[in-house]
C-alpha cells in the first residue's frame, strides 16, 4: 500500500518517561507503516532540555509558530526531587508553560468517549469542553521564603519612574510569599478563542472566576470577557441559538456537576489545570481526554494532557511489563496530522486520522484494552499491556 504523502512537516516535540516510549512505539506500529511522516523534531526531554539551558524548548516553540501544527508529547516539570535525580544545572519552568506563552494560546480539553465506560457523574450524557487561558497566574509566579518580621509590599514602578506601592501583609514571624500576573491583550485572545469556538462547534460557552473575592485580578477577566462578547459576538450567539454566561466558579462546579454537559466551561490558568483534570476522571480517565492549544493567529499544538506516567517508566526500566494507556498520545497525533491535513488540502490524512481514532476506539469497545480501562469497562474484557493494544489497534488499520 502507497504512503500517504504529507507536504508540510509535523513540529513534533518528544518528551520523558513512559510516554516517550509510548511515543516511539505509536509512531512505529500506526503512524509511519501508513503515513510517509515529515516532522520536524524536538527533543523536550529533560536530560535535553537541561543540555541546550532550555533553549529547545523555545527552538519547539518558534517551530511551532512557523508551521502552524505541532505535537507534543507529555514533558517533566522539574521539582526538587528531579533536580537530584537527573542531575539538573537548575529548576527549569514548565515546558508546556513557556510554549503556551510564546504562542499565546487557549487550551481546549475533552473527554473521549466510549461505550462501556459510564461517567463518575450520572447526568453526564455528553463530553464537556474545559477552555483554559494558558498565560500567567502561578505559572509564571514569583515567589519567595519570608524569614521573618518584616512588611511584604506590592510596588510597581511606572516607566516615567512613579511608583505605586500596595501593603500585601506585615508578617510577624516566618511565612511565604507569592506575586501572580497576567495581560490584557492575553485575556482578550483567550476571550477571542474561546467564543470563537463555541460558534465553531456550536456549544453554549460558560466562564468562571471568583470575582467578589478577587476583585480587580479577576473581575478584569469578567469585564475584558463581557466586553469583548457584547463588542463582537453577541448577535453571533443569538443567531446560532448559544448562550454566553458568567457565573462564580463554585457556583459554576455545582452547574456542571448538576449538568448533562455538551457546554464549553472556560477556565482561568490553573483552574482549569484543576478542573480538566477532574471531568477527565469522571467521564473515565486522565488518558482518555483531548488537549489542543490553539493561539489568536491560527497555530495549533496538540498533546496528551496526563503526565509521563512515571510509576510505569520505573517499571519498565526493569524489565517489567506494563499496561500504560496510550489513547490520549493517539488522539494528539491523529489531531495534528488532521489539522495538518485540513491546512494543506489532503483529505487521505485527514480520513487517516479518522480511521486511526475509530481503529483505537473500536479495539477497546471489542473488549480488548489497558488496565486501567478494564478496571472501570462494564462487562467482560481483555487487559492487555501497551504494546498488546498498540497491535491489536494496528491490526484494524489493515
Amino acid at each position: 500500500m502507497e504512503k500517504i504523502k504529507m507536504t508540510t512537516p509535523l513540529v513534533e516535540m518528544d518528551g520523558d518517561e513512559m510516554t516517550r516510549i509510548l511515543w516511539a512505539d505509536i509512531k512505529k506500529l500506526l503512524i509511519e507503516p501508513f503515513v510517509d511522516l515529515k516532522t520536524e523534531y524536538y527533543d523536550l526531554g529533560l536530560p535535553h532540555r537541561d543540555e541546550t539551558n532550555d533553549q529547545v524548548t523555545i527552538d519547539s516553540a518558534n517551530a511551532a509558530k512557523k508551521y502552524g501544527v505541532a505535537v507534543k508529547c507529555a514533558t517533566i516539570t522539574p521539582n526538587a526531587q528531579r533536580m537530584t535525580e537527573y542531575n539538573l544545572h537548575q529548576m527549569w519552568k514548565s515546558p508546556n508553560g513557556t510554549i503556551r506563552a510564546m504562542l499565546d494560546g487557549t487550551v481546549f480539553r475533552a473527554p473521549i468517549l466510549v461505550s462501556g465506560i459510564k461517567p463518575t457523574v450520572r447526568t453526564w450524557k455528553k463530553p464537556i469542553t474545559i477552555a483554559r487561558h494558558a498565560y500567567g497566574d502561578v505559572y509564571r509566579n514569583v515567589e519567595m521564603k519570608v524569614p521573618g518580621t518584616g512588611k511584604a509590599e506590592l510596588v510597581f514602578t511606572a516607566a516615567d519612574g512613579t511608583e505605586t506601592r500596595q501593603t500585601v501583609f506585615t508578617f510577624e514571624g516566618p511565612g511565604i510569599l507569592q506575586g501572580v500576573h497576567n495581560l490584557d491583550a492575553s485575556i482578550e485572545s483567550f476571550a477571542h478563542a474561546c467564543f470563537q469556538y463555541a460558534l465553531n462547534v456550536k456549544q453554549d460557552l460558560w466562564f468562571s472566576t471568583k470575582d467578589t473575592i478577587s476583585k480587580t485580578y479577576d473581575h478584569t477577566f469578567k469585564d475584558i470577557f463581557q466586553e469583548i462578547y457584547e463588542k463582537h459576538y453577541q448577535e453571533a450567539f443569538q443567531a446560532a441559538n448559544l448562550t454566553y454566561f458568567y457565573t462564580l466558579i463554585d457556583d459554576a462546579v455545582a452547574r456542571v456537576v448538576r449538568s448533562e454537559g455538551g457546554f464549553i466551561w472556560a477556565c482561568k490558568n490553573y483552574d482549569g489545570d484543576v478542573m480538566s483534570d477532574m471531568v477527565a476522571t469522571a467521564f473515565g480517565s486522565l488518558a482518555m481526554m483531548t488537549s489542543v492549544l490553539v493561539s489568536p493567529d491560527g497555530k495549533f499544538e496538540y498533546e496528551a494532557a496526563h503526565g509521563t506516567v512515571t510509576r510505569h517508566y520505573y517499571r519498565y526500566l526493569k524489565g517489567e511489563e506494563t499496561s500504560t494507556n496510550p489513547v490520549a498520545t493517539i488522539f494528539a497525533w491523529t489531531g495534528a496530522l488532521r489539522k495538518r491535513g485540513e491546512l494543506d488540502s489532503l483529505p487521505d490524512l485527514m480520513a487517516f486520522a479518522d480511521k486511526l481514532e475509530k481503529a483505537t476506539l473500536d479495539t477497546i469497545e471489542s473488549g480488548v484494552m489497558t488496565k486501567d480501562l478494564a478496571l472501570m469497562w462494564d462487562g467482560p474484557c481483555q487487559a492487555v499491556n501497551s504494546r498488546e493494544f498498540l497491535t491489536a489497534i494496528a491490526e484494524k488499520m489493515v
